[in-house]
């Protein structure tokens, strides 16, 4: 689980990052990023539609992953920025460390991860 510091939860934030923030895009995610003034923490949120899956089961397993495989990464991601994960069709059938893989190397394509 994140730590509330690091979730972004309050829909005027997803609406900022939204109209706002910077797209990147990989094959199982696409990735706003809007950098947060004033904020010393990240905050992250995470969207899973019924698109991916019907089944409210899958979605949050989906979620689930993805938390699970930031939460292994943030220490080493760069403060100050809001991020929101929005999972595509082709995650759904991933584990763990494929999921973990791809996002580590979204975040030090973009340069918001410190090595």
């Amino acid at each position: 689980m994140l730590p509330i510091k690091n979730r972004l939860k309050k829909k005027k934030d997803f609406e900022k990052v939204f109209e706002k923030g910077s797209t990147i895009r990989n094959r199982y995610f696409f990735l706003r990023v809007l950098a947060n003034n004033g904020e010393n923490d990240t905050r992250i949120g995470f969207i899973v539609s019924k698109k991916v899956s019907k089944r409210a089961v899958e979605r949050n397993r989906i979620k689930r992953l993805f938390r699970e495989s930031v939460r292994l990464s943030i220490d080493k991601i760069r403060p100050g920025y809001d991020m929101i994960f929005i999972v595509l069709s082709g995650a759904n059938h991933k584990e763990l460390i494929e999921i973990k893989k791809e996002i580590d190397n979204v975040l030090e394509k973009s340069n918001l991860i410190n090595i």
